[in-house]
């Protein structure tokens, strides 16, 4: 969790987020650095917090403005 000041918008902090992760524990192997996969809304629908989870090798799934409802990306989020 981070705190942001109240006009700075989400998509700013997004990689310090991402950094902020504990290592998940695996059952068989050492615990894993990043996760498989993020769902998040429209508030992080940016060029740039893509180009972040592509680096990574993270699978997104992010509802676009204007185009998804934040409905459709299920329970998991």
């Amino acid at each position: 969790m981070l705190l942001t000041e109240a006009n700075v918008h989400d998509s700013r902090v997004f990689e310090d987020l991402l950094d902020g992760i504990e290592p998940i524990k695996g059952a068989r192997r050492g615990p894993r650095r990043r996760p498989e996969m993020l769902h998040a809304d429209k508030g992080y629908d940016a060029r740039a917090c893509r180009e972040v989870l592509k680096r990574r090798g993270i699978k997104s799934s992010i509802a676009r403005k204007g185009k998804e409802s934040s409905e459709r990306l299920g329970r998991h989020r």
